[in-house]
């Protein structure tokens, strides 16, 4: 077998693993922020001063115990490796460290690594690359706070629609243009016909947004199959925990998720293949 392949998802693997130590950063602090930020516009609408609180953002403070406020070290932080390492607890207080950052870390490294196997080093692996990250972020972010932040579903959206101008994915830029549009005004049809009907809000905003962006990379045709897919997983596991009693005050599951997962599966296998496997 040709070198070449494994050697460039080699290359694209490592460099996953290290963008999932930073996409982990992301998943916690991000939402942090948002919610800094919503409080000091707040406090400014209102003509209230807040006390100075430390910087927070996605380079300031260094990584930290939560625990203890060990400050971690470079070489505690080396993907996956650091965690084997130190058997997954804090090397100063032995607090357990969540499994969470080494899985994510390997789910972005193994998504970088297909891109890279299956386009080679260059434009078309690297965006791809940059899809799978910014979807996996969301779906964390989502099923952590029920948030979808605009700070990268947007980007997400303009992104794909660029890529489709520039002939570097497959959808036209008018299929592109049109996913994009139809997918935020499907859900938000939805959307405001259930909350007509029932009063409650069965989405928020940033699904409009993330399927839109799907849309965006995939084109139109891919809206039925990523939306059909995303619902019969999501109406699955919201049934089972239900049944385990582990839904939210409220009894909602977010569908950032199941949208994010859909997306992912569509890159990987195309549109075409989540019909086939639900058998239509």
């Amino acid at each position: 077998m040709p070198v070449t392949p494994w050697l460039d998802a080699t290359v694209f693997g490592v460099l996953g693993l290290l963008i999932g130590s930073f996409l982990n950063v992301v998943i916690h602090r991000l939402p942090l922020m948002l919610e800094a930020q919503w409080k000091a516009e707040c406090a400014e609408m209102a003509g209230q001063e807040l006390a100075q609180a430390e910087p927070l953002n996605l380079m300031r403070p260094r990584s930290r115990c939560p625990k203890c406020g060990h400050a971690i070290a470079w070489f505690e932080n080396i993907p996956v490796l650091s965690y084997l390492v130190l058997r997954g607890r804090c090397s100063a207080c032995k607090t357990p460290i969540s499994l969470r950052y080494p899985l994510v870390e390997l789910a972005s490294g193994a998504l970088f690594f297909y891109c890279g196997w299956t386009h080679g080093l260059g434009i078309s692996a690297l965006l791809w690359s940059g899809f799978a990250a910014a979807v996996l972020t969301l779906a964390l972010i989502d099923w952590d706070t029920t948030l979808l932040p605009d700070d990268i579903t947007l980007p997400l959206l303009w992104s794909g629609l660029i890529a489709a101008a520039l002939h570097w994915t497959t959808p036209t830029l008018a299929d592109s243009l049109w996913g994009a549009v139809a997918g935020y005004l499907s859900l938000w049809l939805v959307y405001w016909g259930f909350k007509l009907l029932t009063g409650k809000e069965g989405m928020g905003f940033g699904d409009f947004k993330l399927f839109a962006a799907l849309g965006a990379w995939f084109g139109w045709q891919a809206l039925v199959p990523i939306i059909l897919m995303a619902s019969v997983i999501g109406a699955v596991i919201g049934i089972g925990m239900k049944f385990a009693s582990n839904l939210r005050e409220g009894g909602y599951v977010p569908f950032g998720p199941f949208l994010a997962g859909a997306g992912l599966t569509a890159m990987i296998f195309g549109p075409a293949s989540i019909l086939h496997a639900v058998g239509l």
